[in-house]
């Protein structure tokens, strides 16, 4: 996820869920949702390219905060995900740097950093166009089983 490897040609392979699910963010069952597809990277960080809908708006023409957090949110979690890992976030913090303009292009990014057994953090950024930085996220996911249906 370093500036430097932006610069590099990206060899990315999109991930696919292996059933259909409602989640807000990914999820192709929820009507309501952000739809957001990622692709993994070869050193397994994460990137979606996106464009927001107005629906999804604080202000007129911007972006929600809550929406922005969602999407940080999802990078990070899809990010430890691409290790095989099913998470969930236990603490998050965001930090807004630019406006996210709805309508228009962005780039989310996510990378695990580190972990200890259960425990792990991971980072994401959204970016523009040019490459500004315009919202970064760091989250703590704690590992959870997932739920068997009978």
């Amino acid at each position: 996820m370093s500036d430097e490897n932006a610069k590099q040609p990206e060899h990315l392979k999109p991930m696919v869920h292996t059933s259909p699910n409602s989640c807000f963010g990914c999820g192709a069952a929820n009507p309501s949702g952000l739809h957001l597809e990622f692709s993994l990277c070869d050193d397994k960080s994460v990137v979606s390219l996106l464009t927001v809908p107005a629906n999804f708006e604080g202000p007129v023409s911007f972006v929600h905060g809550g929406i922005i957090a969602t999407i940080l949110d999802e990078a990070m979690s899809k990010s430890i995900r691409a290790h095989g890992i099913t998470s969930l976030t236990r603490q998050m913090e965001v930090e807004y740097l630019r406006p996210v303009y709805s309508g228009t292009p962005i780039r989310v990014e996510g990378r695990m950093v580190r972990n200890e057994e259960r425990k792990y953090w991971a980072e994401a950024r959204i970016l523009n166009a040019r490459g500004a930085h315009l919202a970064t996220g760091k989250g703590l996911f704690i590992e959870v089983q997932p739920r068997k249906t009978t």
